[in-house]
């Protein structure tokens, strides 16, 4: 079923996709995007104030295992997204993922079949895959 959902999206942005089929447009409209998303999230730190940002070093023991490495690592976000925010960046995050669609499109590759391989490689490699 999630097949069919990821296919049937990639589809859909190949049939909406007119004005920018170039692929030095989608290249520049998936950069767009992303600083989109990149921004909206900023938004609502900086404008909303619905998150806040606390950024430290991250204080992970040399000696510690790979369960309290995972444990100890922190995202350094407080707060939950008000429905405003949220709503800004799901559309941006959406825009951004049409861009990638469309890319893959535009190179004939596979959505689905991207994610598949990046699943299997990621779980094949497991921790010894830490980015």
């Amino acid at each position: 079923m999630k097949d069919i959902l990821i296919d049937d999206f990639q589809y859909t942005a190949q049939e909406l996709l007119v004005r920018n089929k170039s692929i030095l447009d989608l290249l520049t409209k998936y950069q767009d995007s992303n600083s989109r998303v990149n921004r909206a999230i900023i938004k609502s730190v900086t404008q909303c104030g619905c998150l806040t940002i606390s950024a430290h070093k991250q204080e992970i023991p040399e000696d510690a295992s790979f369960d309290e490495m995972k444990s100890s690592a922190d995202t350094h976000v407080e707060g939950t997204l008000c429905e405003n925010c949220r709503d800004a960046i799901e559309r941006d995050m959406g825009r951004n993922m049409f861009y990638l669609a469309s890319l893959c499109n535009a190179m004939d590759l596979n959505l689905y079949d991207i994610i598949l391989k990046e699943n299997d490689r990621i779980r094949m490699l497991g921790k010894y895959n830490l980015r």
